[in-house]
């Protein structure tokens, strides 16, 4: 496959660069390594606030998740295994650099690397249906993950934006600190991730949003599917030559801020159609699908913090739910459910910490699970350790985790967690597996 952007070299060079300005300027920033700082490396000499008051702000993020399976999974053997990501990005405040209003510019290009322990915990046939480091991938490469316009009309009661976007960080979105994949936000990709792209996935494409209330929000996306944004190498390309579709979400939003003390929370409920065609699972006969069908399903997402600790909203006891179905002709999972609960704050001493506890079920569609046993009669294999033996993916996966999170500065946090993972991949023959990890997220 030709190569139409050859940009490899040009993200690394250009982080380099960025990465030496910002040790140089750091070298004599007074609050550089400073638990106050936003930023590792601190202001450089207030240069970094005057860019920000000016339009322009940098940020660099570095994020580390690392993970050891403690007992069961399809490999007991106990290894760790590492991944990370940086993220490089600048954002342009138009309205304050050329006096366009509410217009905003923003570039990033991330990296990924290194290995999932996933690998090991389920049947490498199958792979598990979550991962319990979330960072890793969507292919361990540089990419193009954000290059988009935005432009308010209206006093900002219409939103357009358009470029080179991921469709995660509009819809179906939140913020979490799990380091599970199945607590993270744009559950509605994690579970369809043939058809919706979450980051650091981009594709071209965009959104139109109106602010009917403050609070209350409607959306509709227009994402071109194009398989090859998706390959390892081609985080740069920026053709539409192998486009195969369209994806089309749409979501209703309202985050309100609850009571006198302004609890604030996230509520959305969305859904999505692909054009793109896939194989119809319910199909399958004669050794192959007999007929392919379009995607489409919905979401909803429930966020809501519940206390306030001594009057601060910042502090005290939050929930989350989400759920996701999907069709049940294309779809290898057709649903999937989660609720977690975020404690802010515990302890007055230490009022930036935060605990996390979370349950998730992710369900196999039984037409897939049905084709799966089609398939392996076909071929006459019946035993599990056979090499061409198909592992029958059936029922669901539940992926259980609790963390701390220490912020141990401004710029650093660090979270320990421990998770349990009951029948990996949905397969019956693998055992459950006991994982402790530890991730980490520094911002220079």
């Amino acid at each position: 496959m030709k190569k139409i952007f050859a940009l490899h070299p040009l993200p690394q060079l250009a982080a380099g660069m960025l990465m030496l300005a910002m040790f140089s300027s750091a070298a004599v920033a007074a609050d550089a390594f400073s638990y106050d700082s936003p930023w590792m490396l601190g202001d450089w000499n207030g240069s970094r606030t005057q860019l920000e008051s000016a339009g322009v702000k940098f940020d660099v993020n570095y994020t580390m998740e690392s993970a050891a399976n403690l007992g069961g999974g399809a490999d007991s053997h106990t290894s760790m295994r590492y991944s990370d990501q940086w993220a490089f990005g600048a954002n342009f405040d138009l309205q304050k650099l050329l006096d366009w209003q509410d217009a905003q510019f923003q570039v990033t290009v991330t990296n990924r690397d290194g290995r999932n322990i996933s690998d090991q915990v389920a049947d490498r046939r199958t792979g598990m249906l979550s991962s319990v480091q979330e960072v890793y991938g969507r292919g361990q490469t540089w990419r193009l993950t954000q290059f988009w316009l935005s432009k308010g009309l209206f006093d900002n009661r219409v939103n357009l934006k358009a470029g080179r976007v991921t469709v995660g960080e509009d819809f179906d979105s939140l913020d979490s600190r799990f380091q599970n994949l199945a607590f993270g936000s744009g559950q509605a990709g994690n579970w369809r991730g043939d058809r919706w792209f979450n980051w650091p996935v981009s594709q071209w494409g965009g959104r139109l949003k109106a602010n009917i209330t403050p609070e209350l929000f409607f959306q509709v996306g227009f994402y071109n599917q194009n398989r090859a944004n998706y390959d390892r190498g081609d985080g740069f390309r920026l053709d539409t030559r192998h486009s195969e579709g369209n994806l089309v979400p749409v979501e209703l939003g309202w985050k309100p801020t609850l009571g006198a003390a302004g609890l604030p929370g996230n509520y959305r409920l969305g859904y999505y159609y692909s054009s793109v065609n896939g194989d119809n699972y319910g199909s399958w006969r004669d050794g192959g699908y007999q007929r392919q069908d379009h995607a489409y399903g919905g979401y909803l997402l429930l966020q809501q913090q519940l206390t306030a600790q001594g009057g601060d909203a910042s502090r005290g006891l939050g929930v989350t739910v989400q759920a996701v179905m999907n069709d049940r002709k294309t779809s290898k999972t057709d649903n999937y459910q989660s609720i977690s609960f975020t404690w802010k704050g515990p302890l007055d001493a230490r009022p930036q910490d935060e605990i996390g506890i979370g349950a998730a079920r992710i369900h196999v569609n039984s037409a897939y699970s049905r084709a799966l046993r089609q398939q392996n009669a076909a071929s006459g294999e019946t035993r599990f350790d056979s090499p061409a033996y198909l592992p029958l993916q059936a029922g669901s996966e539940y992926n259980y985790e609790i963390y701390y999170n220490a912020q141990l500065a401004k710029w650093l946090q660090l979270r320990p967690n421990l998770q349990y993972v009951v029948a990996p991949g949905a397969v019956g023959e693998v055992k459950d597996a006991f994982v402790g990890g530890i991730s980490a997220n520094i911002n220079f």
